[in-house]
């Protein structure tokens, strides 16, 4: 049974009196008070990905990082999570931040997220603040995600951004979407959208395709100024690099992309120079192990702002460099949070600085009846498809991880059935919500988990050699020690197969011992019937994924996963990344 909202804020008032809440999430008896500091505030939220309203949604039990990520934020999850940011077992805090306990805790306190309740939350921490002070920056990845997004073309969210009151964005996802359909977005979007990485190629320069500065072949403003209570911001914007590898190039065809580390620099050096800024800060899509290494070494930074990698890190991690020290935050997904960096300024800049990642929880916060009003208004002409029941899932069911969710399992079992394959491969995407144990699956719930521009499936034979080299491929995308090689999501799921990862080796050589269901060895030259969907470099010729799934939940009525193909990790033991965790708990 959820705790009312009274009982809510009395278990929460308890906790701060006992000190069970950390510091930094929570002061005095309301975890929302947050007490003025400094003469700049900048709130931030990402990867949202158009989730209007409270969903559940399960931190990961393995997070793994290598090389020089290993036992830092994020790689740490579940207890050591909880031991390392000083979080109570059991509490509000440890189901917004971890899988612990995650089905209990969630009937216990409910829903999270929801731009009804961040609306709320923003509109107060601007309030107490000061508007004049106050920046609301969105990270990216907030026009897709859902079924109305997509059918909507993002128009939806780009409204729902008006709605919250977003100052500045920079972008990922916003680019599937057809350039054109693009365009119309970013002209109805009331803030101001920027890239300092995305250029024209040669092609569409000599085209004269529109950019923000013909001379140096930006496509949109680098960054933008801020005089925030007398005091100048410069916030530039760096959008996903590897968009074009990453998801379909048909779709950003006269861009090009990149980290552009040495760009980045100049653009930094060029600004304190003509601008003399009080502050620099970076709103990022890079991913949070690509941001502290690049905050090691681009100097004149005082605070990277990022996501893409779906993060909820509660403390920044602090880089030195050359000129100094620069923060990186990473600000979760889904709604979950709002991430508050208040800065104060003395005679050369940023003096200090407070920074606080907040949980949404819908049973502490009151609804803004106009954001509430126009999400209930722009769902209302799709209600009936939404709201579609499917079947009943007995087992928890979630997606984010390095490997296999619960939820991918059942995709994999959809596209297996429909297309009488032996294997299954379905993208190691980060987002998509999660279902607790007795709730009904809706097809809604299906389009979280795969509402995008080229969800086409297909099948086809594939040697035993290809899908080694698919494998390698991705593991190489996720487990490169060196994070500006790491260009995707999480490792691709299968399913009908297994097989043996080891973490810490080079590309080509990761993968071994695969294996079909029955056990029998995958060979190099033989074929094998494989499905899967979401294909990067062409259309595929089937029907969407989201119909193979719900036609496959109509058909079983009750979901039950009961164990989870992945793959044997060959990893040093220790890693704080590798989580314990049982199914359906």
């Amino acid at each position: 049974m959820h705790l009312s909202r009274r009982e809510f804020m009395q278990a929460v008032a308890a906790a701060s009196v006992s000190g069970m809440l950390p510091a930094g999430l929570s002061a005095g008896t309301n975890l929302y008070d947050v007490p003025s500091f400094g003469q700049v505030r900048l709130l931030h939220i990402t990867d949202t990905h158009a989730q209007l309203n409270p969903v559940y949604f399960r931190e990961p039990h393995i997070n793994i990082g290598i090389g020089d990520s290993w036992g830092r934020p994020p790689h740490i999850v579940g207890s050591q999570f909880l031991k390392t940011f000083g979080i109570e077992p059991n509490s509000a805090e440890a189901y917004a931040f971890t899988y612990k306990d995650f089905p209990r805790l969630a009937e216990k306190f409910g829903k999270v997220g929801g731009y009804a309740y961040m609306k709320t939350l923003v509109n107060q921490l601007r309030e107490d603040f000061g508007s004049e002070r106050t920046l609301l920056l969105d990270g990216g990845d907030s026009w897709q995600g859902t079924a109305t997004a997509l059918w909507t073309n993002g128009m939806e969210m780009v409204q729902a951004n008006n709605h919250l009151g977003t100052d500045i964005a920079t972008g990922h996802w916003e680019f599937t979407y057809t350039p054109e359909v693009f365009q119309q977005n970013l002209e109805a979007f009331n803030g101001e959208f920027i890239a300092q990485n995305i250029f024209l190629t040669e092609e569409a320069l000599f085209d004269e395709k529109p950019a923000f500065d013909d001379f140096t072949g930006h496509a949109f403003p680098p960054y933008t100024m801020r005089s925030l209570g007398g005091f100048d911001v410069a916030i530039i914007g760096q959008a996903f690099p590897y968009t074009p590898i990453a998801n379909p190039s048909r779709n950003v065809p006269d861009w090009t992309f990149g980290i552009r580390a040495d760009e980045l620099q100049e653009l930094v050096d060029n600004i304190q120079n003509s601008e003399s800024p009080d502050a620099v800060v970076l709103l990022s899509h890079n991913g949070m192990d690509v941001d502290v290494k690049l905050a090691g070494i681009v100097s004149g930074i005082d605070a990277i702002l990022g996501g893409h990698t779906h993060d909820a890190v509660p403390v920044p991690v602090k880089v030195q460099n050359e000129r100094g020290t620069t923060l990186v935050t990473n600000a979760g997904s889904n709604g979950k949070f709002v991430g508050v960096l208040d800065l104060q300024f003395g005679n050369k800049g940023v003096s200090d600085v407070k920074y606080r990642l907040l949980p949404i929880f819908g049973n502490y916060l009151t609804a803004d009846p106009e954001m509430e009003a126009f999400i209930r208004q722009s769902r209302a002409p799709y209600a009936d498809q939404l709201s579609e029941e499917l079947a009943v899932s007995e087992s928890l069911l979630f997606r984010r991880g390095n490997f296999n969710g619960t939820f991918d399992e059942v995709i994999c079992n959809a596209l297996r059935s429909h297309y009488n394959a032996q294997i299954a491969l379905s993208p190691g995407f980060r987002w998509g919500t999660s279902i607790i144990p007795g709730q009904t699956i809706t097809f809604e719930d299906v389009m979280t988990q795969t509402a995008m521009t080229y969800p086409e499936t297909y099948v086809q034979e594939m040697t035993g050699e290809t899908l080694k080299l698919i494998l390698e491929d991705v593991a190489d995308n996720a487990f490169n020690p060196d994070p500006f090689y790491q260009q995707g999501g999480d490792m691709v799921r299968i399913s009908g197969m297994s097989y043996t990862l080891e973490v810490d080796q080079t590309m080509g050589s990761r993968i071994s011992d695969m294996r079909l269901e029955n056990g029998e060895l995958i060979e190099a030259e033989k074929s094998y019937s494989v499905t899967g969907w979401a294909t990067v470099g062409q259309v595929s010729p089937g029907p969407p994924v989201w119909d193979l799934v719900a036609d496959h939940l109509r058909t079983e009525q009750t979901i039950s996963v009961t164990s989870l193909h992945e793959p044997h990790v060959l990893i040093k033991s220790g890693n704080p990344g590798v989580g314990e965790w049982k199914m359906n708990t």
